[in-house]
């Protein structure tokens, strides 16, 4: 059951091997074990939980937000409302990412993150 999610959240533009899949699946049956009574908690709360918004939007320092355009589980429009929502957020959607973290991503995740670090450090005043 593991290795269908895992390939079901697998990003389609950053595709991860057998093994890799494998290994992820592993881990996290290892983890935390194939339980579907908690797996419908999950989603259940997921479901009922309050909108964030409110809380987001009191937030005062540098945000990325990263998010897939194939992601299965959070359409790029939960990524939208969270980067409008946050002042100043910057947003990246990713084409071909989806709701997994794969080696393949390690590269992208890497570039936007060093990329947003480089501009707010360029924007701080200089300590002294």
């Amino acid at each position: 059951m593991s290795m269908l999610v895992q390939k079901t959240l697998a990003s389609p533009g950053f595709p991860a091997t057998e093994s890799e899949i494998r290994v992820t699946a592993e881990r996290r049956t290892d983890h935390a074990p194939y339980d579907p009574a908690g797996l419908a908690r999950q989603s259940a709360a997921l479901i009922v939980a309050p909108p964030r918004n409110a809380r987001l939007a009191k937030l005062r320092c540098p945000t990325l937000v990263l998010h897939g355009a194939a992601d299965p589980v959070v359409p790029p429009s939960g990524g939208e409302d969270t980067a409008q929502t946050i002042p100043d957020a910057e947003l990246i959607v990713v084409p071909g990412m989806s709701h997994d973290f794969g080696l393949a991503l390690v590269p992208i995740y890497l570039k936007h993150i060093g990329d947003f670090i480089e501009r707010v450090e360029a924007r701080a005043p200089v300590a002294g």
